[in-house]
């Protein structure tokens, strides 16, 4: 497992100490641009620029099926999963929306689609056509699991080729909710009953049936919560392993990661119980309406940006928290010192 883990460098503590110092002299009060400044500061230490950029941003959207839709746990069909590809190839959806207002560099990949696809405007690096499903058999190899990580660190390595200086990890996939909650349930210990949520829309009868799937799933499949591969490849999904490669490769770059909602988080969870060193380069972009949402965030000890009762996916909500990390960097570069402006900043005696 280790040739999968990339170095990954600590935030750089002497250069966030400057930025928190140079913030104290801008004409404020100090400390009263709250988080927006605590964000600063981790961005220089992520990056290692006292005026860090956070532009331009890269948003990679990874798209898998999962054999689990078998058992009827979404409000939609699997072939979905590959109509929504073809609506990210025209420019229709809710990411393409808020990428192109944030000109941001989006790449859709195919790392485990069981439909076919547009020829073009998708990179196709596809492991295996979809997941087994999950509530008769694993949902993968460790093999397969390693091979789908390794597509989100090549999709990652593109990004910083391109010049991109902040990652939003997005996804797609009918089911994915499902795969999600049940990782999530092995990674901590929680009852399903606490996590899993409507998803596409379920509800009723059919969300009990949902839960149902997945607690069946966690007796048979038996995964190792000490063993993250493990729980990944017999539970996940190709497109949550390949966001966990994404994560880490990025992360070797020193580039900022923009987490998007429940399916990202456990991606990221997952990414960090494989190298811990991965936490500090994860901002949270939104907490989501889906209940497991606020187990995973907990579980990372991360507090989110924007709270929207989202639960879209795609990283459409990391889209949106994104002016806030504009913000902060711009403050750092814009905002007068008091000397500059030629402020007294003396404290009244």
């Amino acid at each position: 497992m280790t040739d999968l883990l990339p170095p990954i460098a600590a935030p750089n503590a002497a250069c966030a100490e400057r930025v928190r110092r140079h913030l104290d002299t801008l004409t404020k009060p100090p400390g009263s641009l709250g988080r927006l400044e605590a964000l600063a500061v981790t961005l220089a230490g992520l990056t290692g620029e006292d005026f860090p950029r956070v532009t331009p941003l890269g948003v990679v959207v990874f798209a898998a099926d999962h054999g689990v839709a078998e058992e009827g746990v979404s409000a939609f069909p699997q072939a979905v999963t590959a109509q929504m590809v073809a609506n990210f190839v025209a420019g229709g959806a809710a990411i393409n929306v808020f990428s192109r207002r944030l000109d941001a560099r989006l790449e859709v990949i195919d790392v485990g689609v069981a439909g076919e696809l547009p020829a073009h405007g998708v990179v196709h690096d596809r492991v295996r056509p979809g997941t087994a499903n999950l509530a008769r058999q694993d949902a993968m190899s460790r093999d397969e699991a390693g091979a789908a990580i390794e597509v989100g660190r090549r999709a990652a390595e593109r990004a910083v080729a391109a010049g991109c200086r902040c990652l939003i990890v997005g996804e797609m996939g009918i089911a994915n909710t499902t795969a999600s909650s049940a990782m999530l349930a092995a990674l901590t210990g929680a009852p399903v009953a606490e996590l899993v949520g409507p998803g596409t829309g379920v509800a009723g009868d059919a969300l009990a049936h949902k839960r149902a799937v997945i607690e069946a799933a966690l007796v048979a499949r038996a995964p190792d919560p000490a063993d993250p591969l493990d729980v990944l490849a017999r539970l996940g999904g190709l497109e949550i392993a390949a966001m966990v490669g994404a994560y880490l490769g990025a992360a070797s770059k020193r580039i900022p990661l923009l987490v998007d909602g429940f399916i990202a988080t456990v991606a990221a969870l997952t990414a960090c119980r494989l190298a811990p060193a991965l936490r500090p380069y994860l901002i949270f972009g939104h907490r989501s309406a889906e209940p497991g949402h606020g187990r995973a965030l907990a579980a990372l000890d991360a507090e989110p940006l924007l709270a929207m009762d989202l639960r879209l996916g795609e990283g459409s909500g990391a889209a949106l928290a994104f002016p806030l990390l504009e913000a902060a960097t711009a403050m750092l570069a814009e905002m007068a010192t008091f000397a500059d402006a030629g402020i007294d900043d003396r404290a009244a005696p």
